[in-house]
């Protein structure tokens, strides 16, 4: 089934090296097309697949940037798998943020977020919950064993 809305993404020059980087991250995913500009051959736009998740990269030139009013959010089941998307993504340049939120080398924003998160911070309880949600208005990188911990705390 073909996917009736997909994300677009506009870089300067770094398209192809950017989706091959994002599809080293997740399983499953691929480059399905890289169209070049037939005299200059250089690349004009490469589609490709993360984790079933269709997107578009535009090498568009220099005119437009990404800022945060956009971000992809990675719902993490482990622990493992935070820490090693985070460590990937600020590699070579990226920026750690706030709360889960850190931009790549090309300043696309990600939230690596544990599933556990959600969880946590929408416990019935609203101390564990509050007491949830504050540990992680200090955090960069999420820390599971750290929310829990504090969950607990009361």
């Amino acid at each position: 089934m073909t996917q009736k809305i997909t994300t677009y993404l506009w870089f300067d020059h770094q398209a192809e090296e950017a989706a091959t980087f994002y599809t080293s991250l997740f399983a499953g995913s691929r480059i399905v097309r890289v169209q070049r500009d037939g005299d200059a051959d250089t690349v004009m736009l490469v589609e490709f697949e993360l984790a079933g998740q269709r997107f578009l990269a535009l090498n568009g030139g220099p005119h437009f940037t990404f800022n945060e009013a956009v971000s992809l959010y990675v719902d993490c089941e482990t622990q493992e798998e935070v820490d090693e998307l985070w460590a990937r993504l600020t590699a070579d340049g990226g920026e750690e943020s706030q709360c889960g939120w850190l931009k790549d080398r090309w300043g696309l924003s990600w939230q690596i977020v544990p599933s556990r998160l959600p969880e946590l911070i929408s416990d019935p309880d609203p101390g564990r919950a509050g007491r949830a949600m504050q540990a992680m208005l200090r955090m960069r990188k999420i820390d599971i064993r750290a929310l829990e911990e504090a969950a607990a705390a009361g």
